[in-house]
């Protein structure tokens, strides 16, 4: 039901997350609660007395820190003076949250506002404006946020930092009297970009402390921040960070800001992926059929487009029950390394004489998928397509960026090369039969330059633009976003793909971190995770074939490695590993994450829970030498406190050793039992795992 509101507050509750709005005016709706569950509304009195957070806050307001709303009509009238324009409407979802829509304007300035706020059914909110230019003449947009009140108790905040093959790794600051931001100004989401940028009570860890975090969709630059001043509740949010001149508004003109996501847990960041899983998994987009084990070749060949070679991984992949055959970057024209061939999207007939068709034909004849690796949004100056329109760069004339990895970004806002591109990858998409593509972009957008103004705003919306078409003309294809590893996972780029290459580091205990903290957002279906080489491409580290087959089966699994050095003893721990992948994909593809606030630092212990409680699978990852040589306390959260469990070791992945023997623990225990005494586990040997599983009996 939709309704308008002039009395008391409205209070929206889905999960354990309630929001409160005054929506009495004339002035903008105050937020005066986000967090939990509250059964009923203040009177409009006490709401008058509330501190709260005005929606679009602004120095009208009393709001001396960032504003909500920020612009000019060269150079005049940066302050605006929002009021609403009529009252707001609500609705109420029986099933549990519900909507809030606002209209607001400023005659003087010439400016009308949209705020949406979505609360979902699981929990999570949604925020997004719209800014419309009812004036006369340009009115630049310098941003707009979305911004929510966070108390006093909200002292210290959780944000990540990272880089190529270290992808958000966690920093944690003290949130006072200050202003906490994390900017990325690179042209994509960034190897450092918070899944969730957190505020919480101090010392606040997996399954404890209140929490409040925020995430920005979208996949170019953005904002989020934490401001508290002396005089004001503090606020938590962000939105896009527009450069200078980026948003011009003529008359008539608008700009959407993308979707901002809030979630609250009052246990700890747990709860907050308890939100954000079950509301990716609740889309009509999110992937619903089993993620089919996936062998990428690149770390296997590179460049080396040998056709009987890659058969040959072919027919070893159908032995041990591969299900998805990816080939890599260098099957198209002239790729012979990374200097050149970007933008040049023809199979090159020096390599493949015959197309693409007797490789594809081989793999599919093996009961195989077949896809393929692109780069569509990149084009090396060393190209044909290059040669031909060196006025397609994304840059200014006569001001090239410096290369990086021998390339520079196409500017795809541009009709003619959005139409170009478009066209090629339509028709190798059509000539191929392609079900899936690894949609690479691996260089920051730097002096981004469309049509004279800062581009990165038009070259973001492009991009969505031509996946968006892609997958709109070939139903049922998949499309996993990769951006030199992690640089590109956030809800932006996934309202629109079905799969995110967490890293390119493939080392198993450098996984472990980083697939541990990307699953703060996103759910372990979403995530790719594949077992490498024994000795690491990345890195050159040594790892044993247990630990990074257990790494790898809390995810997307896959493998990138030439498994036709296996031995056979390798091959048979790959086929039981992918057997037990394949059996356990309904569990650990639909069920919780839990993350154990394990005391010892240099271990990882943490699981997946079926939604019913039923079935639980759990690691344990020795990461470093433990400080401890005593046997390990392991504490299994998350389960029904009131069932007992048979536990087990998953018999598909050898057991480690334990002063000299196999371990091989077979007891049962209540679920209460097993979070809170626990059980005895082994002392491992750095760089070692193994997985207990769990079931109701």
């Amino acid at each position: 039901m939709t309704h308008t509101l002039t009395g008391a507050p409205v209070v929206l509750t889905a999960g354990a997350a309630s929001i409160v709005i005054d929506t009495t005016g004339p002035g903008l709706p105050r937020v005066l609660h986000w967090g939990g569950r509250v059964t009923s509304a203040p009177t409009v009195e006490e709401s008058r007395d509330a501190l709260g957070a005005v929606l679009l806050p602004a120095q009208c307001d009393g709001w001396m820190g960032r504003p909500g709303v920020s612009g000019h009509r060269d150079g005049g009238g940066p302050h605006l003076r929002l009021t609403v324009a009529a009252p707001p409407a609500v609705h109420i979802d029986p099933a549990g949250g519900g909507s809030i829509t606002v209209d607001a304007m400023d005659d003087l300035a010439g400016i009308d506002v949209r705020s949406e706020l979505h609360l979902s059914p699981e929990g999570l909110l949604r925020v997004r404006h719209t800014v419309c230019n009812t004036g006369k003449g340009v009115w630049t947009a310098d941003g707009v946020l979305a911004l929510l009140p966070v108390p006093a108790e909200a002292a210290e905040i959780l944000d990540t930092t990272g880089h190529w093959g270290r992808e958000r790794f966690p920093q944690r600051v003290q949130f006072g009297q200050s202003t906490v931001v994390h900017e990325n100004r690179r042209g994509r989401t960034g190897f450092d970009s918070p899944p969730l940028f957190v505020a919480g009570t101090p010392g606040f860890g997996f399954r404890h402390g209140e929490v409040w975090g925020v995430h920005v969709g979208w996949s170019g630059n953005h904002v989020h921040l934490a401001q508290r001043l002396h005089d004001a509740d503090a606020v938590l949010g962000g939105g896009e960070l527009l450069t200078a001149g980026e948003v011009r508004l003529a008359p008539g003109g608008t700009y959407r800001t993308p979707w901002v996501y809030f979630a609250y847990s009052p246990q700890g960041l747990d709860g907050l992926s308890e939100v954000t899983h079950a509301w990716m998994r609740g889309r009509e987009t999110h992937p619903a059929s089993d993620r089919p084990l996936t062998l990428n070749v690149w770390e296997a060949v590179y460049f080396d487009h040998d056709l009987d070679r890659l058969k040959a991984l072919a027919d070893r992949a159908a032995e041990i029950g591969v299900e998805r055959y990816v080939l890599d970057d260098g099957w198209f024209l002239g790729r012979r390394d990374d200097t050149a061939g970007l933008g040049d999207w023809h199979v090159d007939p020096e390599v493949w004489p015959e197309g693409l068709h007797p490789l594809v034909d081989h793999v599919r004849a093996a009961g195989i998928e077949f896809g393929l690796w692109v780069e569509p949004e990149m084009i090396n100056p060393r190209s044909t397509l290059a040669g031909e329109h060196p006025d397609w760069f994304l840059a200014a004339p006569g001001r090239t960026p410096a290369d990086q990895r021998h390339q520079q970004v196409l500017d795809i806002a541009r009709p003619e090369a959005y139409a170009h591109i478009l066209e090629r990858l339509d028709a190798i998409v059509t000539e191929y039969r392609l079900t899936y593509l690894k949609w690479d972009h691996n260089r920051d957008l730097v002096e981004a330059v469309h049509d004279g103004h800062a581009g990165v705003h038009e070259q973001t919306l492009a991009a969505y633009r031509l996946i968006d078409e892609l997958k709109s003309r070939h139903p049922g294809l998949e499309i996993e976003s990769c951006s030199s590893g992690g640089s590109r996972v956030d809800l932006g780029i996934l309202a629109r793909t079905d799969r995110v290459w967490a890293s390119d580091m493939t080392d198993g205990l450098e996984r472990q971190h980083i697939q541990r903290w990307v699953g703060l957002l996103v759910p372990p279906e979403i995530v790719g995770a594949h077992v490498s080489a024994p000795v690491n491409h990345q890195m050159g580290r040594v790892t044993g074939l247990r630990l990074r087959t257990v790494t790898a089966l809390f995810g997307h699994a896959g493998i990138e490695w030439d498994i036709t050095t296996c031995t056979p003893a390798e091959l048979a721990e790959l086929a039981d590993w992918i057997a037990a992948y394949k059996r356990l994909r309904p569990t650990l593809h639909t069920g919780r994450t839990v993350r154990v606030d394990h005391p010892d630092e240099s271990a990882h212990l943490y699981g997946i829970v079926s939604p019913d409680r039923d079935h639980a699978v759990f690691a344990y990852a020795q990461l470093a030498t433990s400080a401890s040589t005593a046997p390990v306390r392991l504490r299994l959260p998350g389960l029904d406190p009131e069932a007992e469990y048979a536990v087990t070791l998953l018999p598909e992945i050898p057991a480690p050793d334990w002063r000299g023997e196999p371990w091989k623990p077979e007891v049962l225990r209540s679920g209460e039992t097993l979070a809170g005494y626990g059980l005895t586990g082994p002392v491992l040997r750095p760089a070692d795992a193994y997985v207990l599983e769990l079931r109701r009996i």
